[in-house]
């Protein structure tokens, strides 16, 4: 009986070479093949470090083209770099009074306007003028910080950011004003006042620019149909309702985790990154409906019929381990051109490579000193660019003449849980008293049924003595590195 012959990556790209040759495989499936060989992967090595910034740098994004690189750091700087031949386009300084925590080019604008949010809650837009001359404008803010924005698929003017006071926003560069769509609520009341979610990662789905999932300091990743919040054409019992929710059964209702980061793969599957846990991908068909308080996970346990268990295997997503995620807001990202692969990066400054499928972790690279946050993969190329605590960039390729192998020992052991959910700061108290006049301008009625402004103000003041009665200090991590 003959056996089948096995082929390793390095025989499938020359099998594939011959296929287009004799044109069995057109060009772009030849490259799709190719960028997706494992052997690559295992091949990663560092090309370069673009080192200009003096802090930590939190934000590396590519162009639609891949040919040039923006980085955002601690020095309030944004950089512009050709990142093949390791040098500065354009340097300028971004018109924050804080840490610049994201940066990104807007689609087809030939790579000269570029919009950006920080600590200090502002978003603004850079615009690259004729001789590299940089002119930036203030758009809008947050009561707090604003760790993420997003761009709506295919569009050079409209992009939607999150902060820490829960509130999602919509921006437009024609006419530079910014819309509020909603702020993020609590499940329930089992957070007492803390009831506004802490938002730290908005991500779009490239198939559907209507729909946008925002996710922070609860258990929960929350997707929002656009179309019926805020503005025109929502009303007052659809607008700030989530159209889904997304969470593994064995996290519902647990109050020490949260969520750093999301990302959209080009089949609408979902990546989650929990603090002090793990990251998880969720189908569409795995959500807990709009209004997750009605599913617990003893409901799903003692659901033994048919179609609870059915219920309870549509609702168990892929998790991917080995990684600690507990120091700062890291992102979470797919590799690959069809999104084969799953990249985090790590506490214990290295970079972790999962295949998507399955969930098994494949390669780890020491990427920093410290911890690792940003990890962002080429548009069209076996490329990552990293970044984290250390002030440069790292460029990483598949010149390595040998495979790696996984190190012996990964697993990290997680630090103890919560620093996402401590009022440590001062500040943080004043955003959540600005979340509340927010929520009660827009709703005075509610707000008057609900409480009194006394008994609001008294019950923050219990929630910030109780949280930091511990005289614990994990959040230190947040006021110096973010993502």
């Amino acid at each position: 009986m003959n056996k089948r012959a096995r082929f390793d990556d390095s025989s499938k790209a020359v099998v594939n070479f011959l296929k287009r040759e004799v044109g069995e495989i057109s060009t772009r499936n030849f490259a799709n093949r190719l960028g997706a060989l494992e052997d690559l992967v295992l091949r990663l090595g560092l090309l370069r470090k673009l080192e200009r910034h003096k802090g930590c740098v939190n934000t590396v994004s590519f162009n639609a083209a891949g040919d040039v690189l923006v980085s955002g750091s601690d020095d309030r700087r944004v950089i512009l770099w050709n990142w093949e031949a390791g040098q500065v386009e354009i340097s300028f300084q971004s018109g924050h009074n804080n840490n610049v925590f994201q940066a990104k080019f807007m689609p087809y604008t030939d790579d000269r306007s570029i919009v950006t949010c920080a600590a200090d809650g502002q978003v603004r837009h850079a615009q690259v003028l004729n001789g590299g001359r940089v002119e930036t404008s203030l758009l809008g803010s947050h009561q707090g910080r604003a760790h993420k924005l997003a761009i709506e698929p295919g569009s050079p003017y409209i992009f939607y950011t999150c902060g820490e006071d829960g509130l999602v926003q919509r921006f437009d560069l024609r006419t530079g004003a910014a819309v509020e769509l909603f702020t993020c609520q609590s499940v329930g009341n089992r957070a007492g006042y803390m009831s506004t979610v802490q938002l730290n990662a908005i991500a779009m789905d490239p198939r559907n620019p209507n729909l946008v999932v925002v996710a922070g300091s609860d258990e929960y990743a929350r997707l929002y149909d656009i179309r019926k919040c805020g503005g025109e054409g929502s009303t007052s019992t659809d607008s700030g309702k989530p159209a889904d929710c997304y969470c593994p059964p064995h996290l519902i209702a647990d109050e020490q985790v949260g969520i750093t980061g999301l990302a959209f793969s080009e089949l609408s599957e979902l990546l989650v990154s929990y603090n002090d846990e793990y990251i998880y991908l969720f189908n569409r068909d795995m959500g807990l409906g709009p209004n997750p308080n009605a599913v617990s996970p003893v409901s799903l346990s003692s659901d033994t019929s048919e179609m609870g268990a059915e219920k309870v295997v549509n609702c168990t997503p892929q998790v991917y381990k080995g990684h600690r995620n507990c120091e700062t807001v890291k992102g979470v990202n797919f590799f690959g051109p069809k999104c084969e692969y799953v990249i985090s990066g790590s506490d214990c400054g290295r970079i972790f490579i999962w295949r998507k499928k399955g969930g098994e972790l494949i390669r780890v690279m020491k990427a920093d000193e410290d911890v690792v946050n940003c990890i962002e993969p080429h548009p069209h190329m076996t490329m990552l660019a990293s970044s984290g605590i250390e002030s440069d960039v790292k460029i990483w390729t598949p010149n390595s003449r040998h495979r790696a192998t996984l190190p012996e020992k990964i697993e990290q052991n997680p630090k103890p849980r919560g620093w996402m959910h401590r009022l440590a700061l001062p500040e943080e108290v004043m955003m959540q008293l600005f979340s509340l006049r927010r929520r009660r301008n827009s709703n005075p009625v509610r707000g008057r049924e609900n409480s009194t402004p006394n008994r609001d103000i008294l019950e923050l003041i219990m929630t910030f003595s109780n949280s930091n009665s511990d005289g614990s200090s994990d959040y230190n991590a947040g006021d110096a590195a973010e993502d």
